[in-house]
């Protein structure tokens, strides 16, 4: 029987203190996955030196818009929309990947309406973008003492794990080697490819998961 897949990402940083120690731990094991960075925090003393250290390491770098504070799907205007997307893409150079990834702004992992909006799945689509959804958020941020459990728990029923970490202070650095010993001993396969269950934009084309989320 095939292993159990999981996809690593991590969003909301860098942070000096956290996102070096989730660095380690992934290097001292051999994993390779995806960081999601915010704007706001990649422009923060430190914080463009961790995402180098990422990307050298051969981990994936993402834009997760500017600022973080408001879904795609929910700003008044397109031109507020843009900028979320581009003043963070501006700040990259160096770090993208081919082709350049996004990972929306979610609510607290909701996959719904408030997602994208039609103009922001048209600026992902012309600009490139592998925009990159998920289909685990174990709430590390929120649930300390239980966000291992769910994760684990999600990784039992799925073929194919895509999972929301932060590298955030009071996030997952602290139990990170724990859920990894956890994943480990399942035998799973790390692996830094995505499912196309959890692709809303690619190649120059949107797909049938994201005009489902548009749907609501």
């Amino acid at each position: 029987m095939a292993p159990r897949l999981v996809s690593l990402t991590f969003d909301n940083g860098p942070f000096v203190g956290t996102t070096d120690r989730v660095l380690a731990e992934l290097e001292r094991r051999g994993i390779l996955a995806a960081f999601f960075v915010v704007g706001r925090s990649l422009a923060r003393p430190g914080a463009r030196v961790l995402a180098e250290s990422a990307v050298a390491a051969g981990h994936l770098v993402g834009n997760h818009s500017a600022t973080h504070s408001v879904a795609l799907g929910e700003l008044p205007d397109s031109s507020s929309v843009d900028a979320e997307i581009d003043d963070c893409e501006s700040l990259l150079d160096g770090l993208r990947g081919s082709p350049p990834l996004f990972r929306p702004f979610g609510n607290g992992g909701a996959l719904d309406h408030r997602l994208l909006s039609q103009h922001a799945v048209q600026r992902l689509v012309d600009g490139g973008y592998r925009t990159v959804l998920w289909n685990s958020v174990p709430h590390d941020w929120d649930d300390p003492t239980g966000w291992v459990d769910t994760a684990v728990s999600h990784v039992r029923e799925m073929e194919h794990t895509v999972m929301v970490l932060h590298d955030t202070p009071g996030a997952c650095a602290d139990r990170l080697p724990e859920l990894l010993d956890r994943l480990e001993a399942l035998d799973v396969q790390f692996t830094q490819d995505i499912p196309d269950s959890c692709i809303a934009t690619s190649n120059g084309t949107r797909t049938a998961v994201v005009d489902a989320l548009l749907r609501g």
